[in-house]
């Protein structure tokens, strides 16, 4: 619509089609976005969410369909180009280049350049560490333009992610799960950037499976559900339920399945575990029952993770014992902790989990082929394409074919792939450091399922989780740190936010 010269939006998409092999991806969707506000894009893992805003920004062609831009149709045909005319998108998974600084991350691509003797081209490094020092200061994120971004944590290199859309003086920011990986105060740091921005008259997308984060800083919300458009609704019209709903197709009862598990003996028992590193975790003891769901809180820097990699083997420790089924074991390698039945899903499944040029089949198979050989030294085909039915269909996983490549897949999805594989080895101990992290509610409720089942059938869960409702509804019982340290058990029946938080800040 356009009234006295103006458009009423600031980008329409009308119809857009977008077609991989094997599937449609984007079917006749619909999009609308005015000046100044912020929108939000919800829906299901593999629901198209991300690929419509990767079409906006020229990483996909799209098929058929239009862009409407500040009232004139446009051809995007990369992300250069969208970010020249004013659009700038933060990716859900992320691509730093760890052994460059903040501000080279910053300004990659377009760095401020000076002529040498006057005539030769070099990068400008004064002006750039300068005008990132602001940059980042104006963002509130206390970071030295000049560090090295591989020593910052996750969370950090998210924040100079969004810092780095910023600085591109955008009209239109996209942000694609962009409190994942942040901290609480974080989050409320990047609340505090949006309301900024919008005041400003940016144009905000805001796509995330957070509820509350949606109905908190939303104007509108736009639903999608397997590639088409479900609808659009003003925020303070919605409420979580309604958004559920429309969003997987089906109204959920509950957030957590009923669990049937019943813990029993202790199998599994860690002693004064104490890491190399000064800075990381330090006189760790916990023990863990046959059958019991066990939950590991803290804030971002507990080292809760380390912890973890610390006992499957990836991380050194200098001090500490771990006994399993009653019988110390040592564990130096990974591979020492998949032979005894131990198995770790990691935190950044782009970074330490998938193997991204592979398929789907070879993602899941791959850490139990040596269980499908024929006279000790031929893959058994057969054998394998069925576990990889069988867990594929399990997790609901939705993939053109097993023979589809994972980069291919929504992150969800992705996520899935990974349990399948450690479910396929068939651990008696998984270890699983926020499983449902990027995950839509449908397909938590899922994961969950197979969570509660697991235990139920005797098997042993250690659980990472930044999500306060997530280990208080799974939890049997929780095991809580700060600093490095256990600070407390509770148990999963006595659980509330609060005694959780408190013993998480119990800094010494």
């Amino acid at each position: 619509m356009i009234e006295n010269g103006k458009t009423e939006f600031r980008l329409e998409m009308r119809d857009v089609v977008k077609t991989f092999p094997g599937v449609r991806a984007l079917d006749r969707v619909q999009f609308c976005l005015k000046p100044g506000t912020v929108h939000a894009l919800v829906g299901e893992n593999g629901a198209g969410k991300s690929t419509l805003m990767k079409c906006v920004f020229g990483i996909y062609k799209m098929d058929e369909g239009e862009i409407i831009y500040e009232g004139k149709k446009v051809d995007i045909s990369d992300p250069m180009m969208a970010l020249k005319m004013g659009i700038a998108m933060v990716h859900q998974e992320l691509q730093p280049i760890t052994e460059r600084s903040v501000a080279e991350n910053i300004y990659v691509g377009r760095y401020p350049m000076k002529k040498l003797l006057g005539f030769i081209p070099v990068v400008d490094h004064e002006t750039m560490w300068k005008n990132t020092k602001k940059l980042l200061d104006d963002v509130r994120m206390k970071f030295d333009p000049k560090q090295r971004l591989g020593d910052l944590s996750v969370s950090q290199m998210q924040s100079v992610e969004i810092a780095k859309a910023i600085s591109a003086d955008c009209r239109v920011l996209i942000l694609d799960e962009p409190t994942s990986s942040l901290t609480y105060h974080e989050v409320q740091a990047l609340f505090d950037i949006i309301s900024e921005l919008k005041a400003k008259g940016v144009s905000i997308v805001y796509i995330s499976h957070k509820m509350d984060e949606i109905l908190r800083i939303s104007d509108e919300v736009t639903i999608m559900r397997d590639g088409q458009y479900i609808g659009t609704w003003e925020a303070r019209e919605l409420t979580i339920d309604m958004i559920i709903t429309r969003m997987v197709g089906r109204e959920l009862k509950d957030l957590y399945p009923a669990k049937h598990n019943t813990p029993g003996e202790v199998i599994f028992e860690v002693k004064d575990f104490t890491s190399i590193n000064p800075r990381s975790f330090r006189h760790v003891s916990f023990r863990l029952r046959k059958g019991e769901i066990l939950g590991i809180g803290g804030l971002v820097g507990a080292q809760r993770t380390e912890l973890m990699e610390g006992i499957f083997g990836i991380r050194a420790h200098k001090a500490g014992t771990i006994a399993y089924d009653g019988n110390t074991i040592h564990i130096s390698r990974p591979r020492d902790a998949i032979q005894k039945g131990i198995a770790l899903l990691t935190e950044d499944r782009r970074a330490t989990g998938i193997f991204s040029v592979l398929s789907v089949s070879d993602n899941v198979s791959i850490a139990s082929l040596d269980q499908y050989l024929k006279y000790r030294r031929f893959l058994n085909d057969r054998k394998i394409k069925q576990l990889v039915d069988d867990n594929v269909a399990k997790l609901s996983i939705k993939t053109p074919s097993n023979k589809t490549l994972i980069q291919s897949l929504s992150g969800g999805n992705q996520q899935k792939v990974l349990v399948s594989r450690w479910l396929a080895n068939d651990p008696d101990i998984l270890i699983m450091d926020e499983p449902t992290r990027g995950i839509d509610v449908g397909a938590k409720y899922e994961i969950y399922s197979i969570i509660a089942s697991l235990a139920a059938s005797g098997k042993s869960i250690i659980m990472i989780s930044s999500e306060m409702g997530e280990l208080i509804g799974m939890s049997d019982r929780i095991v809580v740190m700060c600093d490095g340290r256990l600070t407390g058990i509770v148990e999963g029946s006595g659980a509330t936010q609060e005694n959780i938080m408190s013993l998480a800040t119990q800094f010494t």
